[in-house]
């Protein structure tokens, strides 16, 4: 029995790679509205994707949602006791307390008081983001995909595949692979 090439590739196929280095699953290989619309947690990965996103919710007059989830996720990163003491009163100041300019709607808000800014933590304002996640989770991420912003937006990348430029690309790649 000789060497069988096709069974190979066939149970073991060759490492793609993402442009650096890096192995790269389907999901990864996924751009633009096509992985934005796999899930929420994707559309917030990329920044064009938010920048839509920021759009969409700025219409429905709900983009404060977004910001906050955006300012929770930079606050778990943010070291030090003091620039978290500052970070956790900007988040409370501008989404959670009573007088924020962009207030967010969660659970249990009436029972914040700026008491918690004491002692801050990197998880501190988990539970409010997973609402807010959630709440973006199953009704504004369904109607943004559903949206001009997000339509038109998937439209013009279809053109840009099917433009010229990017089809001789596409055959010289297939030429590559299926030589």
């Amino acid at each position: 029995a000789g060497f069988c090439p096709f069974f190979f590739f066939f149970f073991f196929p060759p490492e793609i790679n993402d442009g650096e280095g890096h192995p790269s699953s389907s999901h990864q290989t996924l751009k633009g509205t096509s992985k934005w619309a796999t899930s929420l947690e994707s559309l917030l990965e990329d920044p064009e994707g938010v920048k839509r996103f920021r759009e969409f919710l700025k219409k429905e007059f709900s983009e404060e949602n977004v910001l906050f989830w955006l300012a929770c996720e930079e606050f778990k990163k943010t070291q030090g006791k003091k620039q978290m003491q500052e970070k956790a009163k900007e988040i409370y100041m501008t989404f959670l307390s009573s007088k924020a300019s962009s207030q967010v709607n969660v659970e249990g808000q009436s029972r914040l008081s700026e008491t918690i800014l004491e002692t801050p933590h990197p998880l501190m304002f988990q539970k409010l983001q997973d609402q807010i996640f959630n709440l973006m989770k199953y009704d504004s991420y369904s109607r943004f995909l559903k949206s001009d912003i997000f339509l038109n937006h998937k439209k013009s990348e279809e053109q840009e595949e099917n433009s010229p430029e990017a089809q001789t690309a596409a055959k010289r790649a297939s030429r590559i692979y299926n030589t």
